[in-house]
């Protein structure tokens, strides 16, 4: 018997952008069998580091958060892949004082309520404000087409509700401007509430039948407990990459993705191009949007609608005797009604202890986000002015801090405008005529690290499903 060798290649799955999004498709492709199928896994990040803005520095024995600084953990996909990678032990819960947040209105803290007894007796709304909440079951009906979360909030609970808590929870989670973000696209579950049970009061009462142990807890809590790992959300990132070893190729700089015959060819600045049967773009969307503007022009228009908002991350630490209270919470949001210009602080320090030397207390301050966008543009004093003044003024905290680490983010957190689900369907029917090419991160079917996750495998069955089709590159007859 003679062996031939019958001409043809190894399939590959090119994956552009290393951070949670690509990593977690990497991942997935080798869960579901790539290498055992002859298929090639890459990933291609143009960063030194893989990670896109998860990442933790930890300086001077406070350990810092460039962006997410944890998950919740009612999401199955992730608690799976935390397992698979061995990272369990690594898990740290957040601190109990974490579920005690608040909101900086007319001159002071006002903790979120935690029932209706509290909310009655909190001064964070006006009565008018109480009673328009308590006529939330005679709302109007919801609008045809897409609706906004601040018209949304303001039909369901009245303007003042709207302006105080559903935009400064916005601010906190989107960097966003509740005006002209999507209340399906961003918070799907939200939208469901009011179409399964018709109010959003009828929805609570479910939710506190289904799960009466969370009585109690602020309003607008989410279900899952807020959760990182020992060494920073970047625990995550370096165990992924770490399991997936050489397949992760960082310092790689994609310029284009162009279709040949055979598949489509990755062009690298100042190296050779790769071919790949699948493509998955994990970048970025304006990023994503330059990388296939020869292949496909209205592909680019599409994603280029996708906005990001900038966001700046300032660590700032302070030694605990000298502050006039202790950080007993999770951190204070700020409507942006109230002329700070903070988005938020959060106490990183309580809500993680041990993120802070002995004696000391670790803040994370917010600022930009798409209804500041000049705040990225000043320089690390000015910055550090804007966050003592406004701590100064909530917190009343005269000394200066001990410790100030500054982070920038040009692209931070995406912004599903209202049309975003729109957009993707556009953008999906595009796709269709380049099969393989492949979307994925958190600039279309949710922001969080959970939802990066939970799309991973889809993103990689399909990638699979392409590379199917391409011939085995050795036969033996």
């Amino acid at each position: 018997m003679s062996t031939t060798l019958v001409p043809g290649r190894p399939a590959r799955v090119a994956i552009v952008g290393g951070g949670i999004a690509g990593l977690a498709v990497a991942h997935a492709l080798r869960q579901q069998g790539a290498g055992a199928r002859g298929v090639e896994v890459v990933v291609l990040e143009r960063g030194q580091r893989p990670g896109g803005n998860i990442r933790t520095d930890v300086i001077d024995g406070f350990t810092c958060e460039w962006g997410p600084n944890g998950f919740l953990d009612n999401a199955p996909a992730t608690l799976a892949l935390v397992d698979d990678l061995g990272l369990r032990p690594r898990l740290q819960p957040s601190d109990d004082r974490a579920r005690r947040r608040f909101i900086w209105r007319n001159g002071r803290l006002h903790p979120l309520p935690g029932g209706p007894i509290d909310f009655l007796a909190s001064s964070l709304l006006s009565w008018p404000g109480k009673l328009r909440i308590a006529m939330e079951p005679f709302a109007s009906r919801r609008p045809d087409g897409d609706e906004s979360i601040h018209a949304f909030a303001s039909r369901r609970i009245g303007r003042e509700a709207a302006d105080v808590l559903i935009d400064s929870m916005v601010s906190g989670v989107f960097g966003g401007d509740a005006r002209a973000l999507s209340l399906r696209a961003c918070f799907p579950k939200m939208w469901q509430l009011e179409t399964d049970h018709g109010g959003l009061f009828r929805a609570l009462l479910a939710r506190r039948r289904q799960h009466p142990r969370r009585n109690g807890e602020a309003i607008g809590s989410p279900l899952g407990r807020l959760t990182s790992f020992v060494g920073g959300s970047e625990d995550l990132v370096r165990g992924l990459a770490t399991r997936l070893g050489d397949v992760v190729r960082t310092g790689v700089d994609v310029q284009a993705v162009s279709r040949n015959p055979q598949g489509y060819t990755i062009a690298i600045e100042g190296d050779a191009p790769l071919h790949a049967d699948a493509v998955v773009l994990a970048s970025g969307s304006a990023t994503t949007a330059r990388m296939v503007r020869g292949l496909d022009a209205g592909l680019a228009d599409t994603l280029a609608a996708i906005p990001s908002a900038t966001m700046v991350v300032a660590c700032v630490g302070f030694r605990e005797d000298q502050l006039p209270a202790p950080l007993d919470g999770f951190g204070y949001l700020v409507p942006r009604s109230e002329g700070i210009r903070t988005l938020g602080v959060l106490w990183d320090s309580s809500v993680y202890p041990g993120r802070a030397p002995q004696g000391h207390v670790l803040m994370r301050a917010m600022l930009g986000g798409a209804t500041d966008p000049g705040a990225i543009d000043l320089d690390d004093q000015a910055l550090l002015d804007v966050v003592r003044g406004d701590l100064r003024r909530i917190m009343r905290i005269e000394v200066a801090p001990t410790f100030v680490k500054v982070f920038r983010h040009a692209l931070g957190i995406p912004q599903y405008t209202v049309g975003h689900l729109a957009r993707l369907d556009a953008a999906e029917a595009r796709l269709a005529a380049l099969p393989g090419l492949l979307l994925a991160g958190n600039a279309y079917r949710g922001v969080a690290i959970n939802a990066c996750i939970a799309d991973a495998a889809d993103v990689a069955s399909r990638a699979l499903a392409v590379c199917s089709a391409v011939p085995a590159p050795l036969a033996t007859v």
